[in-house]
């Protein structure tokens, strides 16, 4: 009863104007308005203020509150910024109470909730829409539904949001918001918001604020319960009679708030614009957002500079551009092809780094160094195929994997320093073309004989001396250790010589695809009752590639199940060592899914299970568990009835039957990499269930797991989208339209939790295979899963 008194207090000066607009600005039950009519608003009685519609673009229309008063036409509130009305929409004050806005077929695109007390509507000269019983009292208004403006006697209760629009001329909700929380403290954050301690500012007022009110004399300030101040927010003494006033937060995250006289308004002759008052809130974006959560102020890849204005402005860094040149908050994109790991240390030399100064990233590191000096720092980047920028300060180095977030150019941070990788003088990566390897010395001593020969003599001559030149290389080789041709000892597999490959393969002619080890060919037994098969090419074997080799068929040729590939046979002849696999018609996960039209949802379900049971056999079920270390669309190949089967073991990682974890190097592909591999941690199975998670979400969403050209920032991660989508019961939203999907809802809410688990940042929290498989089909009940580890930050 106290605070309701406080309230009526506050508002006893609008009375008086407040009654008056009831008495000349009523809206009737069954008034309507046409988004394209000659009469699209109801003003307010002095004409001040306006109700209606706002066409933006394309015939598109927003239903909002404007001052119609001055030249810009200021919109201070809106219903419909996520989804404009297009041209013949209406809006109707019905019978039963509600004020609702319907496109050109009758369809609800915005209401107010019903109360069958309504006795009509009025826009009053403070800038509220209100629907009002007959007794005067307010049932609804546009005051306690604000967008992204709030005007003098305006109040915002507990649990209060403003919401930034998307862009100074989009107004769909942007990415930050003010929210006076229940307990009282007034917070600045960017959504999602899972720890409400990671806002970027706060009146940390916690148990004591109540209301925020914003006064005539132009004050902004929060109230405890009985009324008095708690903390101001902005003060800038001003007359409400002399100038209009409006605080926003923009779409920069800044609070604002402005002024604009009265004396400038239509017809005075005089055109003005509006003018801050008052210091921004916060001073410095730039160097106050620090979020895990979110990409910052500015989108991914970009970093935050505060101009002379005191304006944030996005910026992209050397080597980069703005993914959307019309939008820069909407991050960056580099201008060259990234280090591939494919490649190792053959693309090192084809990078350099630049300076950045003053400029960090603060969060994601995935490795830091201390006691360095900036050349090894610098070296160390260079020599991480995985490392994008490192950041070099107080004789410490932190590496950082793109896409990077909550990038700040900051002029007292002196002693900081980004290193940022660009590809130089944008070379290309020196990618061997495929096929045969290049001739030994064998070859060329052959074809430099005939090529040389022009006589009989000089032939027998020259065939005399490359016989000579053939026995000592020959002899040399044996004295090497070198063998001609290993025998199988594996009786289900079958030895091949090179020449028969080459033979099959015509030439290593048609090649299916590349990876990291080497490319893969097609090629026929004739043999075989004409069986096709996919020849794999070994190219980029180290010092230990006998060890690698060895490993590869050991391991493969004694698995067996229907969802691996099979391998038929190999070849380990000198220098050349291939792969024989069975041959998989309808070719890689990565191509159904993204390079087509979107596959049926019951066959994704069948592909998700198939990849689950076969790593489920590769973790417990055969004789040597196998970490595979690199699963991934491409890594998963389609049989002829689109039987999911795991490939390319050449990154396996073999474990006693005693042994859990292991050390090893990073292997694997960007965007599938647990956290693990860049934190010196034991890699264990563990790995590849992250791996798996990841893949399972592109095959809910049949979408890659990180899109930076995506025009919605906050859909580009995947993992953190789809469960921005969970947390808020929205998971239709990933549905894309495919109906098969959304009329099985419990399986697909089944399956994101399971994503969900697998993805969890400690290794500990990931179920084992068997109990993936387990949920997945149902078997096992799925317990709600934690938030997990941006993805940004793992990455």
């Amino acid at each position: 009863m106290a605070s309701a008194a406080i309230r009526v207090l506050l508002l006893l000066p609008l009375l008086p104007s407040a009654t008056l607009s009831q008495a000349q600005s009523n809206i009737n039950l069954g008034s309507s308005l046409p988004a394209d009519g000659p009469n699209s608003s109801w003003k307010s009685p002095s004409g001040d203020f306006a109700f209606g519609f706002k066409r933006i673009s394309n015939g598109s229309f927003l239903l909002a509150i404007w001052f119609d008063k001055i030249h810009e036409k200021t919109v201070i509130w809106s219903a419909n910024g996520d989804k404009l009305a297009p041209e013949g929409s209406n809006v109707e004050l019905t019978r039963e109470g509600r004020l609702v806005l319907s496109d050109p077929k009758g369809e609800e695109i915005w209401a107010t909730p019903t109360d069958t007390g309504v006795s009509y509507a009025s826009m009053l000269d403070t800038g509220n829409f209100v629907l009002e019983d007959g007794k005067g009292s307010n049932l609804w208004e546009s005051f306690s539904q604000p967008s992204d403006t709030i005007l003098p006697t305006q109040v915002l209760d507990q649990g209060a949001k403003l919401v930034s629009r998307y862009s100074a001329t989009n107004y769909s909700s942007g990415r930050f918001e003010l929210w006076l929380q229940g307990d009282g403290n007034l917070v600045m954050y960017t959504p999602p918001m899972f720890d409400p301690t990671s806002s970027y500012w706060s009146t940390q007022t916690a148990g004591s604020g109540y209301q925020v009110i914003f006064n005539r004399t132009g004050q902004i300030y929060l109230t405890y319960r009985n009324g008095s101040v708690l903390s101001k927010i902005m003060s800038q003494p001003v007359s409400s009679s002399e100038v209009y006033q409006r605080a926003v937060l923009e779409y920069d995250g800044v609070f604002r708030q402005y002024v604009y006289p009265r004396n400038a308004s239509l017809g005075s002759g005089r055109v003005m614009g509006w003018s801050q008052v008052s210091s921004p809130v916060p001073t410095n974006i730039c160097t106050s957002i620090r979020q895990n959560i979110g990409v910052g102020a500015c989108g991914v890849n970009s970093y935050c500079v505060l101009e002379d204005d005191q304006r944030p402005r996005c910026k992209c860094p050397s080597g980069y551009s703005y993914i959307d040149p019309s939008y820069e908050m909407d991050g960056c994109k580099p201008d060259f092809l990234p280090q591939s790991c494919d490649e190792g240390m053959l693309e090192k030399e084809l990078f350099t780094m630049r300076d950045m100064i003053n400029v960090n990233w603060p969060l994601n590191d995935y490795a830091f160094y201390r006691n360095q000096d900036e050349e090894s720092c610098r070296q160390a980047c260079l020599n991480d195929c995985l490392c994008d920028v490192v950041i070099f300060g107080g004789s410490t180095c932190w590496k950082k994997r793109m896409p990077v977030s909550n990038g700040a150019f900051d002029p007292s941070a002196s002693d900081t320093k980004a290193l940022i990788k660009v590809r130089t003088n944008n070379s290309t990566p020196n990618i061997p073309l495929g096929g045969p390897r290049k001739r030994d010395n064998r070859s060329m001593i052959i074809i430099g004989s005939v090529f040389l020969s022009s006589s009989a003599a000089l032939n027998l001559f020259l065939l005399l001396l490359t016989s000579l030149i053939w026995f000592r290389y020959t002899r040399g080789q044996k004295a090497l250790g070198v063998k001609p041709n290993v025998i199988s000892p594996f009786t289900s597999m079958q030895s091949f010589t090179y020449q028969e490959l080459r033979e099959v393969t015509g030439q290593f002619q048609e090649e299916l695809g590349r990876g990291a080890f080497g490319s893969v060919y097609k090629g026929v037994l004739t043999c075989n009752e004409s069986r096709v098969i996919a020849v794999k090419v070994l190219e980029k074997l180290t010092a230990d590639g006998d060890g690698e080799f060895n490993t590869e068929v050991g391991t493969i040729g004694r698995t067996n199940h229907r969802n691996l590939v099979e391998l038929i046979g190999f070849c380990n002849e000198g220098q050349n060592r291939l792969l024989v696999y069975e041959f998989m018609p309808n070719g890689s996960l990565a191509d159904f899914l993204f390079k087509g039209s979107r596959p049926s949802w019951f066959k994704r379900t069948e592909i998700a299970c198939g990849v689950a049971r076969g790593l489920l056999y590769l973790h417990e079920e055969c004789s040597k568990q196998i970490i595979h270390c690199d699963i991934k669309p491409q890594n998963i190949l389609l049989d002829e009835s689109l039987t999911a089967k795991i490939s390319d073991f050449g990154l396996a990682k073999l474990l006693m039957t005693d042994q859990t974890r292991t050390m090893t190097a990073v292997r694997g592909t960007k965007g599938y990499l647990a956290p693990e591999w860049f934190r010196n941690m034991p890699i264990s199975v563990k790995v590849d269930i992250y791996s798996f998670g990841i893949l399972l979400l592109e095959l809910i969403c049949c979408r890659k797991s990180c899109e930076f050209e995506l025009y919605d920032e906050d859909q580009m991660i995947l993992s953190d989208w789809v469960y921005d989508c969970y947390y808020q019961g929205k998971l239709d939203l990933i549905g894309g339209g495919d109906e098969e999907m959304l009329e099985d809802m419990k399986r697909m809410r089944r399956f994101v939790m399971v994503a969900m688990w697998c993805i969890q940042e400690d290794p500990s929290l990931r179920p084992p295979m068997k109990k993936v498989t387990q949920m997945l089909e149902g078997a096992v009940e799925v317990s709600i899963p934690p938030a997990p580890s941006s993805f940004i930050g793992s990455i």
